[in-house]
């Protein structure tokens, strides 16, 4: 049985923001390699606010995970400066961008409790290819097994959440500002964020599914605590087979796609319309340039008759 936590851990932006910009200076393109640092920030026992962080030398070998490297020195040093810049910021605990659990976790963790007597890691997904929020968030703890043989330690994972204060808000917008593409609506940005919603809700799921089929099968023992999560989160479905359910569903999805189809078919008489009185406008503007025509040619004309009457007369006049 693994010991059960109310905590939670909340990741600031400027903490993925750091993390990113490490993974993308210290990995080439292309390679498996992770790296590692120190978390900043406060620990009240109920939450614990990741505000800040830096990144700290590590190296470990592929092929055999109980080879690392890590610089103590340079993880005190960097303590020390933080420290003058804000006393408020304690060291909670460490990252690492996975993306998953490895065998030297729990070494490294027990090597950090020299400096924190109760890390925090969070694991930070840096591909871009994911969906959902990027953060995972455990705390090592004393597994006790049913059966009563030995205990062991293991990692409890707790909720994760991405919350922001007011100046960083602004700041990762005006980040984003950049790589934003300004032709986009906002109804097409919500729809995007939907659908990034819904692909991370299917991988959640797809987890799900492969854990319980692994249960079934034996190739994982039991966990009694996450059969009740997911016993908790099914009894929070609807009943589908409830006629009075069903029927709300249909009025609902009814009401919105009457919406929708409103919404076409006005698009579709603007869009006409538009081209009626562009047409129009075209007529109107080649009727005028025709008169404008003939009006330019009927002046030449007399222009010219005008010439050989001057003509003439001067002809006239040398003869006399």
């Amino acid at each position: 049985m693994v010991a059960t936590t109310t905590e939670q851990a909340i990741v600031h932006p400027l903490v993925l923001l750091s993390v990113t910009d490490h993974h993308a200076r210290s990995v080439p393109r292309g390679s498996n390699k992770r790296v590692i640092g120190i978390l900043l920030g406060q620990d009240n026992g109920k939450s614990v606010n990741v505000a800040n962080s830096f990144g700290i030398p590590f190296e470990e070998d592929e092929r055999d995970p109980k080879t690392w490297f890590l610089d103590h020195n340079y993880i005190e040093g960097m303590w020390e400066m933080f420290k003058k810049v804000n006393a408020r910021e304690r060291m909670i605990g460490w990252y690492h961008t996975g993306p998953k659990l490895r065998a030297s976790d729990q070494e490294i963790n027990d090597l950090l409790k020299r400096y924190i007597p109760r890390p925090v890691m969070v694991i930070v997904d840096v591909r871009p290819q994911t969906v959902g929020i990027p953060t995972d968030a455990y705390f090592a703890v004393e597994e006790i097994k049913d059966d009563g043989t030995e205990t062991r330690k293991t990692f409890l994972h707790v909720p994760s959440e991405i919350e922001a204060e007011e100046a960083e808000e602004i700041g990762v917008e005006h980040l984003l500002r950049d790589i934003k593409d300004s032709t986009t609506t906002t109804l097409s940005t919500r729809v995007s964020e939907q659908l990034a919603s819904l692909r991370g809700l299917q991988s959640r799921l797809a987890d799900i599914q492969k854990y319980l089929v692994d249960v079934s099968e034996g190739r994982m023992p039991v966990n009694h605590q996450i059969a009740y999560h997911l016993q908790d989160a099914l009894n929070l479905l609807p009943d589908l087979n409830d006629a009075e359910v069903t029927q709300s569903f249909a009025s609902t999805t009814n009401d919105e796609m009457l919406v929708v189809y409103l919404s076409s078919l006005m698009r579709a008489v603007i869009a006409l319309h538009a081209l009626v009185d562009n047409k129009a406008s075209l007529g109107r503007a080649e009727l005028d340039d025709g008169t404008e025509g003939k009006e330019k040619e009927k002046e030449k004309d007399e222009k010219k008759e005008n010439e050989k009457k001057d003509e003439k007369t001067k002809t006239n006049e040398k003869g006399l």
